[in-house]
């Protein structure tokens, strides 16, 4: 079937700047390419929407709405894992393929994650400031084969991340209700309860999908004392509020992210959010959504977005279709 012609609308910030020019391949192809902003703001993507057939999204949300204003979109090809923020049901009643790219990002993330980790028990980020200051007093810290880390959602990168582990000898718990104990253990971790990781682990690291509050109040009043908590998942399943308290109380060690629930900026460019208080600054790293950002994993997700989008553009079956109340990790 002849590969049908228009506009692929891009909105991944990142998209195509790897080692291959995937824009030139889509142009190869007959397409246009037309980039907007990543945050989907309708008011700026309306005449894009109005002409596309394929679009190439990031994490903005992508509703009903969206849909409504791309009359002729055939395919959305979601440029990494996560599908919490596109409404799946809404896509499919308009005939739209969904895709996304699994397992695509998973190393990277992976990797980030364990920066994030050995970052905050090493004290990296504070003892760098104090030496700029000329102070080179020293904080201690702990040695990761020395901690049990829990791991909730164990699909692609949190078992990724229990490999890593494994390395440093680290006493590894993980969690997630869509696999069996059998699975988990394979995969080289302890099988627990969710409410058992708070309480018997050093440090929790947390991979599962949106949508949903993991930590909140009850869970850190039963963190063991002095836990560190790893977010590279998603900023809705922590309740910042209570964490900036259970850092003041000394409840939490620390606490490492690559996302904050405040996406939106104030005037001064400058995110908002109780983490970012200067009286925590020794005791929270975030980083801006860098945990996909290797160049092995944006060549990835890029030619995968890619071929699945000319694939239904051409008439073809995608090689990683999304269906609604699909949950990726």
């Amino acid at each position: 079937m002849k590969l049908q012609k228009g506009t692929v609308l891009v909105t991944s910030r990142s998209f195509s700047t790897g080692t291959y020019d995937l824009v030139a391949r889509l142009q190869a192809a007959g397409l246009d390419v037309t980039r907007g902003p990543a945050g989907h703001d309708l008011s700026a993507l309306g005449e894009a929407l109005g002409r596309a057939v394929g679009w190439i999204a990031g994490t903005g949300p992508i509703t009903a709405e969206h849909l409504d204003r791309a009359p002729r979109l055939r395919v959305l090809a979601r440029y990494g894992v996560g599908v919490e923020a596109v409404d799946l049901a809404a896509a499919a009643a308009r005939g739209v393929v969904v895709t996304n790219t699994p397992g695509a990002n998973s190393a990277a993330v992976a990797d980030h994650a364990l920066a994030l980790l050995l970052a905050r028990v090493r004290d990296v980020s504070p003892g760098d400031r104090r030496v700029r200051m000329g102070d080179w007093s020293v904080r201690r810290g702990r040695e990761l084969g020395s901690l049990t880390v829990g791991v909730l959602g164990f699909g692609r990168i949190g078992q990724g991340v229990a490999r890593r582990l494994a390395g440093f000898g680290t006493t590894v718990l993980a969690h997630d209700p869509f696999l069996d104990d059998e699975r988990i253990r394979a995969a080289g971790a302890e099988p627990v309860t969710a409410d058992d990781l708070p309480a018997r682990c050093d440090a929790v690291t947390l991979h599962a999908p949106g949508g949903h509050r993991v930590v909140d109040r009850r869970w850190l009043d039963r963190a063991r004392a002095g836990l560190v908590l790893v977010n590279t998942a998603r900023a809705d399943l922590v309740d910042e509020d209570a964490v900036a308290a259970a850092l003041r109380s000394g409840r939490l060690a620390g606490y490492a992210a690559d996302t904050l629930a405040a996406e939106s900026h104030a005037t001064d460019g400058r995110a908002t959010s109780p983490l970012l208080a200067a009286d925590l600054a020794d005791l929270v790293v975030i980083t801006p959504h860098t945990g996909a950002q290797t160049v092995e994993a944006v060549d990835r997700m890029g030619m995968a977005a890619t071929a699945d989008l000319l694939a239904v553009l051409a008439g073809a079956a995608p090689r990683h279709p999304v269906t609604p109340h699909e949950e990726q990790t």
